[in-house]
Parts: C-alpha cells; sequence; structure tokens
C-alpha cells in the first residue's frame, strides 16, 4: 500500500513538471500558431445591426427589420470551438531510443504540447491509444483535469500487445468520430498498409501524421559486430558495425525509405511533421504551424 502510495506521489510530480513545461510551451511559443492553423467548423449568427451603405444585401435580416422598421443585417463570426484527437501508437517499436529519449518519451511531450495548446484555445481533447487494438480511448472533453487525466493515462499506461496495427486505430475513429476534428497521429510508422486508412480519414478530419524517429533509424555508427533484436517480433540481425560498405548501404537504404515516405504523403496530400529522438521538436512544430497558417 505504501509503495502504490508512493508511486501515485511521483505521478503526480512529474505530470506537474511536464504541465508546467508544455503549458509555458502552448503560451510562449504556439498559442496564437495552434489558433490560426486549423479551420473552425464554419460560422455561425453572431448579433444583428443597423443596415450601412455597401452593406451586402444578402445579409439584410429581413424578420428584425419589419419589426423594427429599419434596414438590419446579420452578423456571423467563425465557430472557433474544436475537438483535437491524439492518436499515439504504443506499439513495443515506440519503447526505442538510443539516446536520452526513447520514441514513447518524444510522443508524449509533443502531446502535451499539443493538449495544453488546446486547452488555451478552449478546445476540446482526447486520446487514442493503440497497437495491434485500441488499447484506450477517451472522448473528446474540456478542462485541464481532462487534460491532466490523459497525461496520466500515457504515463502509466501499459499495452497489452506489442505489434502495431495503424488501420486498426483509422477504423476505430472512422466509426465513431462523425464530426469533423483535429486529429494528430503520432507513430513511428512500423506497419504497412496504411495509406488507404489515412486518405479515407484525411477526407472527413483534418488528419496530420507526426513521424518519431531514432538516429539509429537512419544510420548505425561504427562499431563492432552488433546484435539487433525486432522488439515487436523478436527477430534477431547480426550486423557488421565495422564494416564501412554495410555502413553506407544501411544509411542509403534508409535515406531511400524516408524519401519514399515524404513522396508517399505528399501525393496522398497528407501533412506530416517529422521528429527525431535526439533533437528538440520546437523548430519543426513552428514551422508546421507556419506552414498551416499559410494553408489555411
Amino acid at each position: 500500500m505504501e509503495r502504490s502510495e508512493e508511486y501515485l506521489k511521483d505521478l503526480q510530480r512529474i505530470i506537474r513538471r511536464v504541465e508546467i513545461r508544455s503549458k509555458r510551451m502552448a503560451s510562449e511559443l504556439f498559442s496564437g500558431e495552434y489558433h490560426s492553423s486549423f479551420k473552425g467548423k464554419g460560422i455561425e449568427f453572431s448579433n444583428v445591426r443597423e443596415y450601412q451603405y455597401g452593406d451586402d444585401v444578402r445579409s439584410i435580416d429581413w424578420n428584425t427589420s419589419a419589426r423594427k422598421h429599419e434596414l438590419y443585417v446579420k452578423l456571423f463570426t467563425e465557430e472557433r470551438e474544436r475537438s483535437l484527437l491524439l492518436v499515439v501508437d504504443a506499439s513495443a517499436s515506440m519503447l526505442f531510443g538510443s539516446r536520452e529519449h526513447r520514441k514513447k518519451d518524444l510522443a508524449l511531450e509533443v502531446c502535451a504540447v499539443l493538449a495544453f495548446s488546446a486547452l488555451q484555445n478552449n478546445d476540446k481533447v482526447g486520446l487514442l491509444v493503440f497497437t495491434d487494438q485500441v488499447e484506450t480511448y477517451i472522448p473528446p472533453r474540456k478542462g485541464r483535469h481532462h487534460v491532466l487525466m490523459i497525461l496520466e493515462e500515457l504515463f502509466q499506461l501499459k499495452p497489452q500487445s506489442k505489434t502495431t496495427n495503424i488501420n486498426a486505430a483509422l477504423s476505430f475513429i472512422r466509426y465513431t468520430r462523425r464530426r469533423q476534428e483535429i486529429i494528430f497521429l503520432l507513430t513511428d510508422l512500423v506497419d504497412s498498409d496504411y495509406e488507404k486508412g489515412m486518405k479515407l480519414l484525411n477526407t472527413r478530419h483534418d488528419f496530420i501524421l507526426v513521424h518519431i524517429s531514432d538516429p539509429l533509424d537512419k544510420a548505425i555508427p561504427p562499431s563492432a559486430l552488433l546484435d539487433l533484436e525486432d522488439p515487436e517480433t523478436g527477430q534477431r540481425l547480426t550486423v557488421d558495425g565495422a564494416s564501412r560498405s554495410t555502413l553506407a548501404r544501411y544509411g542509403q537504404e534508409q535515406s531511400r525509405q524516408h524519401e519514399e515516405l515524404r513522396q508517399r504523403l505528399r501525393r496522398m496530400r497528407i501533412d506530416s511533421v517529422f521528429l527525431d529522438t535526439d533533437r528538440s521538436f520546437i523548430g519543426d512544430l513552428n514551422s508546421f504551424f507556419r506552414y498551416r497558417e499559410r494553408k489555411v
């Protein structure tokens, strides 16, 4: 019982530190960018005022005009309330990290900043965590308490499975989230045959892929023999880290696959952000928001 209470206290301290840092980043770096990067759901009636020369006659409110015996026009504002859904890959490959941070750690930090950016904008925030199945789902709601509940779920989640099925998550969203939402999918894309699901989701929602990688996904440093194991399948592979030709071939192949992925996403018109565990995500996320501002 004492260990359980101590664990909860440690968890609360960690979440509090994450909240303070993420709220500061959301306020100082991303608040305005987040607000202007995503469209609202449409326009809604706001008020009426007296007609002025040059007003569009199509905006005249005939009922109010007849009642007050003067011409009045309708005023509209953009309906800004939106829902943000964080879709997080919790498969075993996301536990990998060759440096200080794992892929999972980076995904959690990005989720926290996005969630507090949405909170400051009075948007709803939800969470879906998946492996080869939906591990947990928290529908979008408003409020600080709800955001903290999402962070707590991310910190203490213990997935039931190790492997990845992105389509399982995308299908769940298509059948449960009918209204347009902002969807961030955070994954290292250790999977295949997800393109159709992404395209279908992108037609209804504002869909963004956050691709998370590690330096070892792109290049192997010179070394002796390396014994590598796939965290999802357990398959093992020995690599001669002292062979320059082997290292060069690996780097070239990874570079080719990365460029093919970028081109495939462009053809599908999927907005994407590429993040690495060995560097800060702030610059990349800021660049993405600026790109979205121009696009909107």
